[in-house]
């Protein structure tokens, strides 16, 4: 985080995290059958269906369609109580870090990433594309400095599903700090267009554990409004409302079929990634379980 350009922060992350990763031994772990060609020499046998040769008495390579080849579309809140942070930078700065080393790792798997901003005055749409240039208009946008607003949650994922015509991954990274009943029916569009959609809360340390030392003024961030708080008078109500609010968005996420992981901002970027494509392997790997394997496959197709 001490490094200043965030081109170069998150290929730091990205360059450290790749590094650490071991080679599967599970051949097509994140693949699609797509379909046969001949055998030509010089190809891995490996590939060869020994049945069908065996049937046909000709060899042939099967052909994957790597899933990991999908749009990703990252949404990140610019609101203004992402400003806040304890320590020496905010959540915004580590929220934007993070969309930004999500979007070097995918676009060094030739997947095609777009950016969405909200709650700030002037939000931006970059569609997903996997070209010359994209990462960088990436990385402009998320560098540019903004001036937050509240934020309207529902309306700007709904703004996000009208926007996002073909079906991917949708990752929201924001505090999460609002009712948790307005995304009831913005992620029920996201889902009703075929998207993955993974929640990332990011909040600060001071956020998750009650850390306040003595009593003072406490402004709230979204609306300038100024409240006394006596620690030892609200820490236990405090708490009690954090994990209430906690598990309603669990249960939101849970009837709409989304996943959501709490990050706080102390945690390091390349175990915050990892824990992503964790989260996002396991919901397609749920996602073809559901579609049985009787079902189209619609990705040769998008």
């Amino acid at each position: 985080m001490q490094i200043k350009n965030l081109t170069l922060r998150a290929k730091t992350v990205v360059e450290g995290f790749t590094s650490g990763l071991h080679r599967s031994p599970l051949h097509g772990f994140s693949v699609e059958f797509a379909q046969y060609r001949p055998y030509v020499q010089g190809d891995d046998p490996r590939g060869l269906d020994w049945k069908l040769m065996a049937r046909t008495d000709r060899c042939y390579v099967k052909q994957y369609e790597d899933e990991t080849n999908r749009r990703c579309y990252i949404a990140i809140d610019q609101s203004r109580s992402m400003a806040y942070g304890s320590d020496d930078y905010s959540k915004a700065e580590y929220a934007r870090t993070l969309a930004a080393t999500l979007a070097y790792y995918l676009n060094g798997q030739r997947d095609a990433v777009g950016i969405m901003t909200f709650g700030n005055e002037l939000p931006e749409f970059l569609p997903p594309r996997n070209r010359t240039g994209h990462l960088q208009q990436i990385m402009r946008l998320l560098d540019m400095e903004s001036a937050g607003v509240d934020s309207d949650f529902g309306e700007s994922l709904s703004h996000l599903a009208g926007l996002s015509k073909r079906r991917g991954l949708v990752v929201l990274v924001s505090d999460l700090l609002t009712d948790p009943e307005t995304l009831f029916q913005p992620l029920g569009y996201l889902r009703g267009r075929g998207h993955e959609i993974v929640l990332i809360r990011v909040l600060d340390p001071t956020e998750v554990q009650f850390r306040l030392e003595r009593s003072a003024m406490i402004q709230d961030m979204e609306t300038g409004r100024e409240i006394y708080v006596d620690p030892a008078a609200v820490s236990a109500e405090y708490q009690k409302r954090f994990e209430t609010h906690e598990q309603q968005l669990i249960d939101i996420c849970h009837r709409r079929g989304a996943r959501m992981m709490t990050l706080a901002i102390d945690r390091p970027l390349d175990m915050a990634l990892l824990e992503l494509i964790s989260n996002t392997r396991t919901l397609s790997a749920r996602d073809s379980r559901e579609r049985g394997p009787g079902a189209t496959n619609t990705k040769a197709r998008s």
